[in-house]
């Protein structure tokens, strides 16, 4: 079962998004066979379908927001939780799992404090599992943000969720310290 976690809230970036697909909308009209590559466009735009994007669209089609996610949960290409800056995705295919995938994939959800299919609520950190990244030599592997990590050892994690917070501090003060000497 899909969490659809729509305890996030909207970011203002989000909402101003969300108000730019209006027009589209009505660009693309009201006929219900429209309805999967409008929700295609508000993840293109927002990376995920929020719970106000679902009665978004079933206000414009008319129909009820359960059939809008009925669709929406079908289909694996839809994410209900935005993803975090820092993306984890565990590789459970089938070398990966033999050598331990899934006690990797629960260790970074132990220190995350979130299940697979989530996102923190500071939207820093998000995990999902998939079915293999390529690499199976290097088996277990993870990926965080871009980079493939291979040989991945439960004791490992802890290390890299530091890594990826002490970089976000670092970029943060970086941010400040230009923004206070313009």
């Amino acid at each position: 079962m899909k969490d659809l976690g729509m305890n996030l809230a909207l970011s203002a970036e989000e909402k101003s998004l969300l108000e730019l697909i209006t027009p589209e909308l009505v660009k693309i009209g009201k006929d219900r066979s429209k309805l999967i590559p409008i929700l295609q466009l508000i993840q293109e735009k927002l990376a995920y379908l929020p719970g106000e994007a679902i009665h978004m669209v079933a206000d414009h089609l008319s129909i009820s927001p359960s059939e809008v996610y009925g669709v929406a949960t079908f289909y694996n290409q839809f994410r209900f939780n935005p993803p975090g800056r820092n993306p984890v995705k565990v590789c459970l295919g089938t070398a990966c799992h033999v050598k331990g995938g899934d006690i990797i994939l629960e260790n970074f959800e132990r220190k995350l404090d979130i299940k697979e299919g989530q996102t923190t609520p500071d939207r820093e950190f998000s995990i999902e599992r998939v079915a293999c990244v390529g690499c199976c030599a290097l088996a277990p592997v993870t990926v965080v943000g871009q980079t493939v990590h291979g040989h991945m050892q439960p004791s490992k994690v802890e290390g890299l969720v530091l890594r990826a917070r002490i970089e976000r501090e670092k970029q943060q003060r970086e941010k400040q310290k230009n923004e206070s000497s313009e």
